[in-house]
């Protein structure tokens, strides 16, 4: 019989602080987690604003960076083509992204399920195929035809994912719903089924309702969480989005309006062509959220003009 394998303590890798985080202070690199809540708390858009983030480089939520950016795999198991598309559209265009710009593989197939081996080996080769940084699946009952309250039923399939995290090194997101009314418990023991759920998670996102008011909690297995912060969905021209609502950049007003305006008219004029919001945001050094408010003013003014390939002057 062989052995197993083992290493001295003093031996064992010490990652660098730049691979700690997936995306700082939300994910951690190569984690395993859920995404929680129950239904209508916005699970899928902060599972997609992840997505965004990780494929295109531009922090989450307008907050929270990635160290380094890389491919997303993503099965969106109860929303069409057309709705994934517009979502995700939407949310690069809060980040100053285009969809062009992101790199997230959609899976197409009508049905994937976890507790099948031909489907199970079908997510393997296609993972070893695009080699993705994080891979996302949304939900976790349109996977499988299982009891979610018994263990040993639940138990195979977050193996399986957690084999799959360690030998292809990426990060797995599960979208999962909660119990109902699970308000008065602690977020992680109101996932709805096995506890098995929560044990599995490296890190955690809890997405809970009170009102009007939408709250996420983070939780990590191997770092301190953060406080608690409000969300909030909002629509801004074409662009739906999660938002931090603490500490959100105030509009420019006043002289400061008109200096970032002048800065994004020189900065159209030397161009001479349509420039794609994230190459406007690097030449005018501004903030993103600033730079869409003062965008979005000035072709309400008449003064540039949104386009396929970017933003111009108006002329005439």
């Amino acid at each position: 019989m062989t052995p197993l394998p083992v290493t001295p303590a003093h031996q064992l890798a010490d990652r660098p602080p730049d691979k700690d985080w997936l995306v700082t202070g939300l994910w951690s690199q190569e984690a395993v987690g859920i995404i929680g809540g129950e239904p209508k708390c916005c699970k899928s858009f902060l599972a997609l604003d992840l997505a965004v983030a990780v494929a295109g480089g531009a922090p989450c939520l307008r907050r929270f960076g990635v160290p380094k950016p890389g491919r997303v795999l993503l099965y969106a198991a109860e929303d069409a083509a057309h709705i994934v598309r517009r979502r995700i559209e939407g949310i690069g265009a809060a980040a100053g992204l285009s969809i062009f710009d992101l790199d997230i593989q959609v899976i197409t197939a009508p049905s994937l399920r976890l507790d099948l081996d031909a489907d199970r080996a079908s997510l393997e080769e296609t993972i070893a195929r695009l080699e993705p940084r994080l891979l996302i699946l949304d939900p976790f009952v349109r996977l499988h035809r299982i009891d979610e309250n018994i263990s040993g039923e639940v138990a195979p399939l977050l193996a399986f994912l957690r084999q799959l995290q360690r030998r292809h090194g990426l990060a797995v997101i599960l979208v999962h719903h909660a119990r109902k009314n699970a308000s008065s418990m602690r977020a992680g023991q109101g996932l709805r089924g096995s506890s098995e759920f929560h044990a599995w998670g490296d890190s955690n996102l809890y997405l809970r309702r009170d009102g009007d008011a939408l709250t996420l909690t983070v939780e990590h297995r191997a770092a301190s969480a953060m406080p608690a912060i409000r969300l909030e969905l909002t629509e801004r021209a074409d662009a739906l989005a999660l938002e931090v609502v603490d500490g959100r950049p105030q509009p420019a007003q006043g002289a400061e309006a008109r200096s970032i305006d002048e800065r994004i008219v020189a900065a159209l004029a030397e161009a001479g062509a349509p420039q794609p919001f994230a190459d406007l945001r690097a030449l005018c050094r501004v903030r993103t959220t600033t730079l869409y408010q003062r965008l979005a003013a000035m072709a309400a003014a008449g003064r540039i003009v949104k386009s396929t390939d970017g933003y111009r002057l108006a002329t005439g």
